[in-house]
């Protein structure tokens, strides 16, 4: 199955395991299982979700369409998809339990799940200690 996508010519250089980015688009995905890691060659070999071949129907669907000219961002929830090499070159918009993070997908990200790239919790930024913060600003007055 060739898949048609625009490689920039930074992406030429990319290789995954020793095989092209030419190579993976053009590889049956049986082969391609067997580039993956123990845990995403395990997790595809048992199947996709219902839910992870929705998007993967409508990842191919969108490609056509940008083959067409037209951009679209993909919106999703499913964190738990491997991404495949022709997800490359989309934006998908990964649900991180508030919002929806959009995702550029590039060559180097292959193999990983998406839900990686969507962070589901904020770094904690600790500010100033307030009133009652300790036990010694019980005593001071408030006025």
């Amino acid at each position: 199955m060739a898949i048609e996508i625009e490689i920039p010519p930074e992406w030429k250089k990319f290789r995954y395991r020793g095989k092209t980015l030419e190579e993976l688009l053009n590889m049956p995905m049986d082969e391609f299982i067997g580039l993956l890691p123990a845990r995403q060659r395990r997790s595809l070999k048992r199947g996709l979700t219902m839910a992870q071949v929705k998007l993967l129907a409508k990842i191919r669907k969108v490609r056509q369409k940008k083959l067409t000219g037209k951009k679209a961002i993909i919106k999703t929830h499913v964190r738990d998809m491997i991404i495949l090499p022709e997800m490359i070159g989309l934006t998908i918009a990964v649900y991180n339990g508030k919002e929806f993070i959009p995702v550029r997908i590039v060559p180097e990200m292959i193999g990983h799940y998406l839900g990686e790239f969507s962070p589901t919790t904020k770094r904690v930024q600790h500010g100033e200690p307030g009133l009652k913060a300790t036990r010694s600003s019980m005593f001071i007055s408030l006025k």
